[in-house]
């Protein structure tokens, strides 16, 4: 006999009734098994265990929820999945949440808060128990929905004095006037920027092209590059400030590493001494940064701490709702290798 016999008629999903059949026991039994196992005597249990297997029951886990007023998900919600900025906190934070019973229903933003609050929508519609979202700009729609759903929401990668819920990470303003100080304390005149078009690199390279200018007195000429971090983005900014606008000396600020590590080919390819004739310098200290030649220079977030403490926040809210604290702020750190 196959499971099929065991399908209700008309229908292609294995039913709860039917495992009970199976297992020669009541609907009313496989459901307390599933969710009270502690109540059903081994022998029934394992009958109802080996039911399921034969079946391929899957129990339906929103209406367990419903009953339960908790569906061990949570939701985060990051801009890309393949850069390590984020997929290495992601990481760590859906390890954390699993040692704990939860499951993380993970998706792709981009930079756009349009496509944001769409997933929003969609992730509160699966009545997830909290909520990781990346940032702390989102839609007024976004914001609505979130403390109508009157769950724990953490924002991670930036900080504010109004977060949602709860944030977790660093100032990115700060962090644009530490640069800045840091490489006119190296002697340099002149700067520029290199910059993915994101909202919390943008206000990285805000903060340092106003302070470099009051401390040199010169301009600092910027280069967006119009879309995500990548090396060729990198190569070709880097060609636009030499061919487009005579930059020659002087220091280059990248908004993450994969642009550092492009301008540094670029420069190469095109017989510049780096940081002889160009300081270059990156930000996230990913993986490759170090082993660059030379060394890359570069702003440190600590990642891991990063979802770890927002695992953790999250955590402490969901079992004591009166948790006070809601800011965290991990800060960063500069780190001087040979580029700068």
């Amino acid at each position: 006999m196959t499971n099929e016999t065991f399908r209700d008629s008309g229908k292609s999903r294995v039913t709860m009734a039917a495992v009970g059949r199976l297992a020669g026991v009541s609907q009313v039994t496989v459901s307390r098994a599933l969710s009270h196992p502690e109540k059903v005597s081994p022998d029934t249990l394992q009958r109802i265990r080996d039911a399921i297997e034969a079946t391929g029951f899957v129990p339906n886990a929103l209406a367990g929820a419903l009953a339960s007023k908790r569906s061990h998900l949570i939701s985060a919600l990051v801009p890309s999945l393949t850069n390590i900025v984020y997929a290495s906190f992601i990481a760590t934070f859906s390890a954390q949440l699993r040692s704990h019973g939860y499951q993380v229903l993970l998706s792709e933003t981009g930079f756009d808060t349009t496509s944001e609050q769409d997933l929003i929508a969609t992730h509160l519609s699966r009545r997830p128990d909290a909520m990781l979202l990346t940032g702390i700009h989102h839609s007024q729609q976004a914001r609505r929905s979130l403390l109508g759903a009157d769950i724990p929401v953490v924002e991670v990668w930036d900080i504010t004095d109004s977060p949602i819920d709860m944030c977790v990470g660093f100032n990115h303003v700060d962090a644009g006037r530490a640069v800045a100080n840091f490489l006119y304390e190296q002697g340099h005149k002149n700067a520029a920027t290199i910059t993915a078009n994101d909202e919390r690199a943008l206000r990285r390279q805000s903060a340092f092209s106003e302070t470099f200018t009051q401390l040199s007195g010169n301009a600092v000429l910027n280069s967006n590059t119009g879309g995500p971090a990548s090396i060729g983005a990198g190569r070709r900014a880097l060609a636009h400030l030499i061919d487009d606008t005579g930059f020659q000396r002087g220091a280059v600020f990248c908004s993450s590493d994969l642009l550092a590590h492009g301008v540094l080919i670029e420069a190469r390819a095109r017989g510049l001494c780096v940081p002889g004739d160009m300081a270059v310098m990156g930000f996230g200290d990913q993986d490759f940064a170090r082993d660059l030649e030379p060394a890359l220079t570069t702003v440190a977030i600590d990642r891991l701490a990063l979802g770890s403490v927002a695992a953790e926040a999250l955590l402490a809210r969901l079992v004591r709702p009166d948790t006070k604290q809601s800011i965290f702020d991990l800060g960063f750190k500069i780190l001087r290798r040979a580029s700068a």
